[in-house]
C-alpha cells in the first residue's frame, strides 16, 4: 500500500505558508543536495536577503512579487513516508488554485498569524475546507516570536477558530504555535515555548492518517485509461486507474457504474513489476477481464459483493463558488469527478451563505466566494458516493471556459426520470449471461464499432426512407446495420400491452431493450420513431447502455435538445446518408 500523504497549504496572505514548508524541508534535510545553497546565492546575486519561502516559490515571478501566485507542488520523503505538499495561495485572486489543490488531498494545514489573528480568507479556506470534504485539519499559528511568545494569544486565536471551524463541522486535531522565520516546532522544540508540549509540524505530519479510513471501505477506482498491447501476440485489455478506498483481488467480481458491465478480474498489473495477487487503496494500478469488453473513462469500477455506489443524474451538493461571474441557472458548466467529466446546470438553490461572515440569505443564483445549498441537473447518469461515506468518490469540481469556478461534496443522490428504468437495467445486468464473444469482437469483423443511429422528428419527415437508405449503404458497404421501426416493437415485443400513448414510456423501454441485444451482437442499429422527447432519449440511452450514439432530428421544428445532425428537408436521403457517414467515420464507427 502506497503510504503518500496529500497535504494542502492553506491561510491567508503573508501569513507565512511558505516559509513554514521551505524551514520544513530545509530543517529535516528533505532537500536535493545544494538546493538551499543555491536559492542563497540567488538572493545574493539579486541583493535580496534570503527566506525561506524562496525554496517554494521558485518562480520568478512569484519571488519578485513576494506572494505564491499559482499552487505549488512540494515532493519529499521523511523516514519510510513520501509527501506532496501543495503549498496553495492565500491571496482572493488565487482561491481557485487552492481547490485544485484541497481536491486532491487528503488533510490540511492552515495557518494563521499570531500577530493579525484570524483574517478573511483564513475563514474562506477552513469554509472551503468543509465544503470539500476534508476533514483532518491542523491549524499552524505562526510568528509568534512577534507576539512575544505569549500563551494567551495563542489560546485566543485557538477558542476563536475552533469555534469557527465547527460551523463548517470541521475540528481541527491540532493547533501548534511556530515560528517559521527561526524554526521554531517546525522540525525542532522551541525553547521559547516550554508551555507547549504538544507535536512539532513534523511530528504532526508523521502521524496523520493516510488511508486507514478510506482502506475499511468499499472498493473503489475510476477508470483513467484502457491500454491494449499489440506486440508479440499481447492480448491484454488493461483497466489502469488509482484505487480510491478498499482493496482487489484476483477472481474478484467487478461491476463498472453506470455502465452496469461485470466480469472477474484474471490478473492484477503494474508498471515495470511482475503480477500482483491484490491491490489497495492508494495505489496506482491495473487490472485485465476475463471478457473483453468496452469500458469508458470515468466509470467507476466496484466489487460486485460489496455495497453499490448511487447512480443518477440529479444531486444535491454543498458548493463553493468561485467565478467572477455568479453561477446561474441555464447555463451550462462542467462537472469533473474523479475521472469523469459530465455537462451539468444548477437546478435549485435552497441557501446562499457567505464563507466568512457566515450570513444567510435566499437566492436563485450563486456569487463569488459565497457557498451554497443547491440540487445539479447533469446531462446523463454519473455513479459516485455520498461525501460523508466515502469523501475521495464525493467531492468535485465545476469547469467553465476551461478555468476551475468551484468545487465541492455531493450531500444526496436525487432521483431523477430514469430511476425506474436504471433499476431494471441493474437487474438485468446481474442476471444477464454474457457471450465469451464481445459486442467489439463481433463488430470487428465488420470493420465498424457497435452503435445506435436514432432517428427522430416529425411526422412525415422522411425518416424511414432516410433508415433504409442508410442501412442499404452500409451493408453494400460490407458493414453490418439492421433497421428497426418502433411500429416493428409495438404490434411484436410490446403486443401484451393494451394502448400506446399511456403507455409510451414502456413501449420506448422495451426498444431500448432491443437495441441493446443488437448492438451486442455487433450490429449498426437504425432506429426510427416519431417525435421523440428528451426523457424518451434518456430512457433509451439508459438502457441500451450503447458507447457510440447518433441523435438525428427530421423536420421543420427545432429540437429541444441536443442533436448530433437537424435535417429540416430530406428531398434526397442520398445526400444525408453521405453526411451520416461522414459523421460515423470521424467518430470510429466506421472503419
Amino acid at each position: 500500500m502506497s503510504d503518500r500523504l496529500n497535504i494542502v497549504l492553506a491561510g491567508h496572505v503573508d501569513h507565512g505558508k511558505s516559509t513554514i514548508v521551505g524551514r520544513l524541508l530545509a530543517d529535516s534535510n528533505a532537500l536535493p543536495d545544494g538546493k538551499l545553497a543555491q536559492v542563497r546565492a540567488y538572493c545574493e546575486r539579486n541583493s535580496k536577503p534570503f527566506e525561506y519561502a524562496f525554496l517554494v516559490d521558485a518562480l520568478k515571478n512569484e519571488q519578485s512579487q513576494g506572494v505564491t501566485i499559482d499552487a505549488a507542488r512540494v515532493f519529499f520523503r521523511l523516514g519510510e513516508r513520501e509527501y506532496i505538499l501543495i503549498d496553495a495561495p492565500g491571496h482572493v485572486e488565487f482561491i481557485r488554485n487552492m481547490v485544485t489543490g484541497a481536491a486532491r488531498a487528503d488533510a490540511a494545514l492552515l495557518v494563521v498569524d499570531a500577530g493579525e489573528g484570524v483574517r478573511e480568507n483564513s475563514r474562506r479556506h477552513a469554509a472551503l475546507l468543509g465544503v470539500l470534504g476534508i476533514r483532518q485539519v491542523v491549524v499552524v499559528v505562526n510568528k509568534m516570536d512577534l507576539v512575544s511568545y505569549r500563551k494567551d494569544v495563542f489560546e485566543r486565536i485557538q477558542k476563536e477558530f475552533s469555534e469557527f471551524l465547527g460551523h463548517w463541522n470541521l475540528k481541527a486535531s491540532r493547533f501548534i504555535p511556530v515560528s517559521g522565520l527561526l524554526g521554531e516546532n517546525i522540525v525542532g522544540r522551541s525553547e521559547n515555548m516550554s508551555w507547549y508540549s504538544g507535536d512539532t509540524v513534523q511530528q504532526c505530519l508523521s502521524s496523520i492518517s493516510v488511508h486507514a479510513p478510506a482502506a475499511g471501505k468499499p472498493f473503489r477506482m475510476w477508470v483513467q485509461d484502457v491500454y491494449k498491447f499489440t506486440n508479440d501476440g499481447d492480448t491484454r485489455r488493461i483497466v489502469a486507474g488509482t484505487i480510491e478506498s478498499g482493496s482487489l483481488h484476483v477472481g474478484d467480481r467487478v461491476i463498472f457504474h453506470p455502465s452496469g458491465k461485470k466480469s472477474a478480474v484474471q490478473t492484477i498489473e503494474a508498471f515495470n513489476s511482475p503480477e500482483h495477487a491484490s491491490a489497495a487503496t492508494g495505489e496506482a494500478t491495473g487490472f485485465t477481464l476475463g471478457e473483453h469488453m468496452f469500458i469508458s473513462r470515468g466509470e467507476l469500477a466496484t466489487r460486485t459483493e460489496e455495497k453499490k455506489p448511487s447512480i443518477t443524474s440529479r444531486l444535491r451538493v454543498s458548493l463553493f463558488w468561485l467565478g467572477r461571474e455568479p453561477m446561474v441557472a441555464g447555463k451550462e458548466y462542467t462537472l469533473k469527478i474523479g475521472t469523469a467529466k459530465i455537462p451539468c446546470r444548477l437546478e435549485t438553490v435552497h441557501t446562499v451563505q457567505d464563507g466568512s461572515s457566515l450570513e444567510l440569505k435566499k437566492a436563485d443564483f450563486v456569487g463569488r466566494h459565497e457557498i451554497a445549498d443547491c440540487d445539479l441537473q447533469l446531462t446523463k447518469a454519473i455513479a459516485f458516493d455520498l461525501a460523508e461515506d466515502i469523501p475521495s468518490t464525493g467531492r468535485f469540481v465545476i469547469v467553465d471556459q476551461y478555468e476551475i469556478r468551484g468545487g465541492g461534496i455531493i450531500r444526496v443522490a436525487l432521483e431523477d426520470r430514469q430511476t425506474w428504468v436504471r433499476e431494471k437495467v441493474l437487474l438485468r445486468d446481474y442476471k444477464w449471461e454474457r457471450s465469451t464473444l464481445s459486442a467489439e469482437d463481433r463488430a470487428a469483423k465488420f470493420h465498424q464499432k457497435p452503435a445506435l443511429v436514432i432517428i427522430t422528428g416529425e411526422k412525415d419527415s422522411g425518416k424511414k426512407p432516410l433508415a433504409r437508405a442508410l442501412e442499404t449503404e452500409l451493408n453494400e458497404s460490407g458493414h453490418a446495420a439492421y433497421f428497426l421501426g418502433i411500429g416493428n416493437v409495438l404490434y411484436g415485443v410490446d403486443a401484451d400491452i393494451n394502448g400506446i400513448a399511456n403507455n409510451r414510456g414502456e413501449h420506448i423501454r422495451r426498444l431500448a431493450e432491443v437495441a441493446h441485444i443488437l448492438v451486442d451482437v455487433g450490429y449498426i442499429l437504425i432506429v426510427t420513431a416519431i417525435d421523440l422527447s428528451e426523457e424518451e432519449l434518456e430512457i433509451i440511452t439508459t438502457s441500451s447502455e450503447v458507447d457510440q450514439i447518433i441523435v438525428v432530428w427530421c423536420g421543420s421544428a427545432d429540437p429541444q435538445f441536443p442533436v448530433d445532425m437537424i435535417l429540416q428537408s430530406i428531398t434526397d436521403p442520398r445526400t444525408s446518408v453521405d453526411k451520416l457517414t461522414m459523421i460515423m467515420k470521424e467518430r470510429g464507427i466506421l472503419q
